[in-house]
C-alpha cells in the first residue's frame, strides 16, 4: 500500500512538473516590450522625450507623407524633439512639460514633402531630444487603404 502511495505521489509530481516546467525556462511574453500597432517605438533612453507608435502615411506614389506619432514628455520642463531625415530640413517639435503631443490625433500630422518613399517601405529617421545623441529608427511608410488611416493621407496642395 505504501509503495502505491509513493508511486502515485511521484507520478503526480512528474505530471505537474511536465505541464508547468516550460515556465521555468521560457521568458514571460508579458515582460517583452513591443509596438502594439503599425508604428514603432523609438528607443532613446538617454533623451527626455519618448516617441511612440511612429509611422508615415504617404500618398499613392510616396511623394508626400504625414508623420504620425505620440511624443511623451514626462519631465517638468518644456522639451524639443528634432527629427532628421536625410535630404530634408529637420522637423522640430516642442512638447509642454508633463504632457503628450499626438500627431495625427490631437495635432495635425507633420507633413514631409519630397518624401520619395513608396508605401510598404521604411524610411530612416533620427530622433534627438535634450542632451542625448538621439536614436535612429526605420519608420514604416503606410498608405491610406485602411479606413482609419485614410484621413491621414497628406493633401499635396498644402
Amino acid at each position: 500500500m505504501k509503495s502505491r502511495l509513493v508511486a502515485a505521489a511521484a507520478l503526480s509530481a512528474l505530471v505537474l512538473l511536465g505541464t508547468t516546467g516550460c515556465t521555468f525556462i521560457s521568458p514571460q511574453a508579458t515582460t517583452i516590450g513591443y509596438s502594439a500597432s503599425d508604428g514603432v517605438n523609438v528607443p532613446d533612453e538617454a533623451g527626455p522625450l519618448a516617441v511612440r507608435n511612429a509611422f508615415v502615411v504617404a500618398n499613392e506614389d510616396g511623394s508626400v507623407g504625414s508623420f504620425v506619432a505620440a511624443v511623451v514628455n514626462s519631465t517638468d520642463e518644456k522639451k524639443t524633439l528634432t527629427i532628421a531625415i536625410e535630404g530634408h530640413d529637420p522637423l522640430t517639435v516642442s512638447v509642454p512639460a508633463d504632457s503628450t503631443v499626438s500627431f495625427g490625433a490631437d495635432e495635425d500630422p507633420l507633413q514631409i514633402d519630397d518624401l520619395d518613399v513608396e508605401p510598404g517601405a521604411t524610411i530612416a529617421m533620427h530622433f534627438q531630444s535634450g542632451d542625448s545623441e538621439g536614436a535612429k529608427a526605420e519608420i514604416p511608410v503606410l498608405d491610406g487603404a485602411l479606413p482609419y488611416y485614410a484621413d491621414l493621407v497628406p493633401d499635396e496642395s498644402k
